[in-house]
């Protein structure tokens, strides 16, 4: 079986960033299955395979080099002692961690996975979060982002597809308008195609001079905070609905032994952000409701009696309709843009039984799918964009994607006052905080400030031991930060602090798992009673390790790191899908087709 990863060094001026460093000066008639049957005929073969086992699926390991100790926890002395230089390659290989499918799609697939079990406990219970959140209401909600004015699209009335990714059902004319004529600029407003599923123009606007670039932009950049403030508003309607219905609230103890009294009813949500083909982010989420315990504020427990997933679904729907501000002012738009949320809102409520419409199993995979992807959709992908990379991917007057990186470093610019301070009207009325011009009598300073500036800067400086980052005043600056993922810069999996476990967990407890696959972890005893023969490590093994480079050393080892890692793949999904037809269950990290072609998630190309 061959390896589906890229073999091929990425062009940058970094040092070893490729899929394979190639640290070997290749020779004539170099090539990949040359150099990996140079490796594999080596004697020490099996030995480097096992070494990179950790790290043999990914495109780009990281390559660690230094000093391992064995320590012992108890007395602190050192019983055994390692250097790289006598592992093979002298080196550790570990893997990126990339959560980007098109960067590294071995360890895209285990992010996915991790997403995957993260998202469905929430919703059914498990690895710590108890199995009761089953019964509470559970929503899977849309939230879409407004028109910045009209693009191509595929709209499907009625569906007759099996499998709505490979729909070859007839569509509707894009925009179809009769008594449409020209816009502003000259070019039709109307589009009579019946756009296939793949069509590249889905999602390009149909003039883009008439396109509000800098507008989607800013939304991207502010989503955020319309959805911390959106799941505010949904929070603020339940606890009005408790007050009607006479459900008092709670008294809880915080952390500094204070009293304070909360609602009786809270959102616990889970999302994933999603880009558009048009270069819009909009949210998928999770929203469950729970209760608050009085003498456990962080346990996770029913809502009170009588709250119904209606009451849910209204919260949402009335939050998504009510929140809408002004972004702060900004030279090329004084009085700010408008942030809200679209039209389309999507409800459905999520059934935990495998019953309903919309199952925990599909939103996960769904959710846990669109948490490996950043902008491909866009048909952009590029690193984080500087002042010299900036002029190859924006354009003023480019296509659809080089405007709106044009639109993020032309608003994320520095918007301070251009003056200088020698050259601004000074207004010769005294100002408040002022004082008649006198001499500190310490360092001898004129001033006329109540305090001597010069020794309290002093004085801070003695209480400053370490340095910070000073804050910047404009709003905007994340801007050119976040130009290369269209101005949205958020994480692109959030959840609530209660809503499930967190990616550490399941990390470390995979981690714990590996360490100890070897051992016969329980055994019965004559009494028919477990016990478990895995005893308290009494060791510690203490790295000095530094950054040796990323990427194989040759071509040949990525082949046949990746094709081993491939053959592994195939052996456990083979595994975990004859477990599932032995149980009657479904894959777990698979999404059922059902899930994968319910059109109103995902395609909203407008």
């Amino acid at each position: 079986m061959a390896s589906t990863l890229d073999l091929t060094p990425r062009a940058s001026v970094a040092r070893g960033v490729g899929s394979n460093a190639d640290t070997i000066p290749p020779v004539y008639g170099y090539t990949a299955a040359g150099s990996a049957f140079e490796r594999a005929t080596r004697p020490d073969y099996f030995g480097w395979i096992e070494h990179v086992r950790a790290a043999a699926g990914c495109t780009r390991p990281i390559r660690l080099a230094g000093s391992l100790y064995t320590v012992d926890a108890t007395t602190g002395r050192v019983i055994e002692q390692r250097h790289t230089d006598a592992m093979p390659d002298a080196a550790i290989y570990t893997a990126c961690g990339n959560r980007r499918a098109t960067v590294c799609p071995s360890c895209a697939q285990t992010y996915q996975r991790d997403a995957f079990q993260l998202l469905r406990a929430g919703l059914i219970g498990g690895k710590g979060i108890p199995d009761t959140v089953a019964q509470h209401p559970a929503v899977f909600a849309t939230f879409t982002a407004p028109s910045f004015g009209t693009v191509h699209a595929r709209v499907v009335k009625r569906h007759t597809c099996a499998n709505r990714k490979r729909c070859d059902c007839r569509a509707e004319p894009c925009h179809a308008r009769r008594d449409a004529g020209l816009c502003p600029h000259g070019r039709p407003t109307v589009c009579w195609a019946r756009h296939e599923a793949g069509d590249a123009v889905l999602g390009r606007p149909l003039c883009l001079d008439c396109y509000d670039h800098d507008h989607q932009v800013v939304w991207n950049l502010f989503a955020g905070e319309l959805w911390h403030r959106t799941k505010q508003a949904a929070e603020r309607y339940l606890a009005k609905v408790a007050r009607r219905r006479g459900i008092p609230r709670v008294e809880i103890v915080t952390a500094s032994g204070k009293t304070r009294t909360v609602s009786p009813v809270r959102l616990s949500p889970g999302k994933v952000a999603e880009l558009q083909a048009r270069g819009a982010v909009h949210f998928h989420a999770i929203a469950r409701l729970d209760g608050v315990d009085a003498l456990d504020p962080d346990a996770i427990v029913p809502p009170p009696a009588g709250f119904t997933l209606a009451d849910l679904v209204d919260a949402l729907r009335h939050a998504a309709g009510q929140i809408t501000f002004h972004t702060p002012p900004h030279p090329d738009q004084p009085d700010g843009w408008p942030i809200c949320w679209g039209e389309q809102v999507d409800l459905e409520p999520i059934a935990t039984d495998g019953t309903g419409e919309v199952t925990d199993g599909m939103v996960a995979g769904y959710l846990a799918k669109y948490a490996t992807k950043s902008t491909e959709a866009t048909g952009h992908t590029s690193t984080r964009l500087t002042a010299d990379t900036i002029g190859d991917y924006a354009d003023p007057d480019g296509d659809h994607t080089a405007r709106l990186i044009d639109a993020c470093w032309r608003i994320g610019r520095p918007t301070g006052n251009p003056v200088p301070l020698s050259e601004r009207p000074r207004d010769p009325r005294p100002r408040p905080g002022f004082v008649q011009p006198w001499e500190c009598p310490d360092c001898g300073t004129h001033t006329r400030y109540a305090a001597c500036p010069t020794c309290t800067a002093a004085r801070q400086a003695s209480l400053d031991t370490q340095p910070t980052k000073p804050a910047t005043t404009n709003p905007y600056a994340r801007l050119r930060r976040w130009a290369h993922m269209l101005g949205f810069g958020g994480h692109f999996l959030t959840k609530g602090r209660r809503y499930s476990v967190t990616f550490q967990l399941l990390r470390d407890t995979r981690v714990n798992f590996r360490r100890h696959e070897d051992q016969a972890h329980e055994h019965p005893t004559a009494g028919g009673q477990l016990v478990d023969e895995r005893h308290e490590d009494t060791t510690l093994i203490v790295g000095t390790l530094t950054f040796a480079g990323v990427g194989w050393h040759t071509t040949g080892d990525a082949l046949l790191a990746n094709t081993a890692a491939a053959m592994a793949r195939e052996r456990a999904a083979t595994g975990r899908e004859e477990m599932a037809h032995e149980f009657g269950t479904v894959p777990a990290g698979i999404a059922p087709a059902a899930a994968r072609s319910r059109q109103t998630w995902g395609g909203h190309p407008s």
